[in-house]
């Protein structure tokens, strides 16, 4: 690494934790986010590994994810039939696994690692959720080679939000978001960027592109 790419990297400061994002946010933002029910935060990171078969590989994708969240993935199944990829329907194809609050948090931080911290802004939908993707777990700092084991690549969707959505997920009572409630791509982008991530404007340089296997 040069010189130049480590000062450039010492420079880069995240934030320790999400309440500290929020706590910046109402700080930094009083007349947008005059009330804590306004402020964005994470609800979910989700990292799907689609394997796209059965047997060995399918189970090698578990021990990885497994090691790379400490979490059970959740056995995801094709809803259709396939044929020209071999694909049928109920079949066992990938995994799925899910991470909230300050778990999901510094995952975040940790797998943003492999872009410099930097998210495109056509990333961003328009209520503030986004994803990327990551072509190789090996990328991911700290993660070492297992030749037993080989390498994946996934999708990771960030799922954002502010205090209250819980009414839509509710059994009893659900109810919709009022307009005026639900999160934008502005928030999302303030929010990054308290949390000390760089929001890119356009879209991702094809350098950058992943294919997910």
């Amino acid at each position: 690494m040069s010189a130049r790419a480590a000062q450039k990297k010492e420079e880069i400061k995240l934030a320790s934790s999400m309440q500290e994002v929020i706590q910046r946010l109402l700080k930094k933002y009083p007349d947008k986010y005059h009330n804590p029910m306004l402020v964005p935060r994470i609800h979910s990171v989700v990292i799907n590994c689609s394997v796209g078969q059965s047997g060995e590989p399918l189970e090698k994708a578990k021990k990885i994810l497994e090691s790379l969240t400490e979490r059970k993935p959740l056995l995801l199944r094709a809803k259709k039939t396939i044929k020209p990829f071999g694909i049928h329907k109920k079949q066992p194809i990938g995994w799925k696994v899910t991470l909230r609050g300050e778990e999901a948090f510094e995952f975040l931080k940790r797998v943003l690692a492999v872009y410099e911290y930097t998210v495109w802004e056509a990333s961003i939908d328009e209520y503030g959720n986004f994803s990327f993707g990551i072509d190789e777990h090996i990328k991911i700092p700290g993660v070492r080679y297992d030749p037993e084991l080989g390498t994946i690549g996934f999708d990771i969707c960030v799922t954002m939000e502010r205090a209250g959505y819980r009414v839509k997920r509710r059994r009893l009572r659900q109810t919709r978001i009022p307009r005026k409630h639900m999160l934008t791509k502005e928030d999302t982008i303030l929010f990054l960027q308290e949390m000390g991530i760089k929001v890119a404007k356009g879209r991702k340089p094809k350098e950058h592109i992943h294919f997910i296997r």
